[in-house]
């Protein structure tokens, strides 16, 4: 990642969302902080239950009930989703930050052409457009994700899944937006259409000069893309640095088993799988919440949760290993003495 001056198009600060329950509430985001300047692309990843769905819905302020957000901002361009007015937030999505669901074909009115749909996306911030010029738009913007104008007078079951994605596509592209958050947006899709949809994302993304906040679990499909990577774990980022320290130098071991999980293509090796199940989010561990799946935990890991320290060029990391180590040491052997790697 280069050097770059330019002024953060979204910043989170201090984030957190938690959800109600009975036995008290689900750090499901507990204090996340990041930066995203116009033009990067920035990728989540995770196990299921990390946070990462609910992250992509707090920076929309989508978040629902049981859900809250408890504390923090989500500053675009400066100004606060959070404390903007109902009337200020919808003039905001959509034109400003744009968001690209999970589930194209439950995000599409199945009784409406696509036609329809685009339509009243447009003329809900812009009104005063003739119909030609919303037809031509809509023309404009399928060409954009590879569909063809013929494709508006279809309903949603008549496309594949993959044109679906690409219709959402055009639809929260349609005003340009500073910032797309697109929420897993291959998923259910097979392995071609997959990196189809990623390169028809750069492209629109490259295009528009936006920021774009990628949601995945596929560290191998989110690395193509992204120009930063972000981990979370149990709520948490535990690591966010360039792209390419992240796959070849990971800092937290966390990182690092996610990175090792990955078939290669070069050298066959048996793939590592990460010990465990994350923790439940209502009753997190004392210390840090990866501990008890970590090979490399020692005493302090049980008791004190981990601050993020730079730990590389732009590269952060939430782990007690450093500053002692200045990499990540060789994976450990399994030991019960709560010793940390020397």
């Amino acid at each position: 990642m280069e050097p770059n001056d330019t002024k953060p198009i979204l910043e989170v600060k201090n984030l957190h969302v938690h959800y109600d329950t009975g036995k008290g509430p689900a750090k499901a985001v507990n204090d996340v902080s990041f930066s995203l300047r116009p033009g990067e692309r920035l990728g989540l990843i995770g196990e299921s239950g990390s946070g990462k769905t609910t992250m992509a819905m707090a920076l929309m302020r989508l978040t629902k009930a049981p859900g809250r957000i408890a504390s923090g901002s989500v500053l675009l361009d400066g100004e606060d989703i959070l404390t903007m007015s109902p009337r200020e937030l919808r003039a905001a999505r959509l034109r400003d930050i744009a968001l690209i669901p999970q589930g194209a074909m439950s995000s599409l009115n199945p009784v409406m052409r696509l036609e329809v749909q685009m339509a009243d996306a447009i003329l809900a911030h812009r009104p005063e457009m003739k119909k030609e010029a919303v037809d031509a738009r809509i023309e404009e913007l399928l060409k954009s994700v590879g569909l063809t104008p013929e494709v508006a007078r279809r309903f949603p079951h008549e496309l594949s899944g993959g044109m679906k994605q690409r219709a959402v596509m055009a639809i929260a592209t349609a005003l340009t937006p500073k910032v797309i958050v697109a929420d897993e947006p291959t998923s259910a899709l097979d392995v071609v259409v997959q990196r189809q949809v990623i390169q028809t994302l750069g492209r629109l993304q490259g295009g528009l000069g936006a920021a774009v906040v990628l949601i995945g679990h596929d560290m191998g499909l989110v690395a193509q893309f992204a120009d930063i990577v972000g981990v979370m774990y149990a709520g948490k980022l535990v690591e966010i640095g360039p792209v390419r320290a992240m796959i070849e130098a990971p800092k937290h071991p966390y990182t690092k088993l996610l990175v090792d999980s990955l078939p290669g293509i070069k050298v066959k090796q048996a793939l590592i799988g990460i010990p465990g199940l994350p923790p439940p989010l209502v009753d997190l561990p004392p210390g840090c919440p990866f501990n008890p799946r970590c090979p490399y935990v020692f005493d302090r890991c049980r008791s004190e949760t981990p601050e993020p320290q730079t730990v590389g060029p732009n590269q952060l990391a939430a782990c007690h290993l450093y500053p002692e180590h200045a990499v990540l040491p060789p994976m450990p052997a399994p030991s019960s003495s709560g010793r940390a790697p020397q």
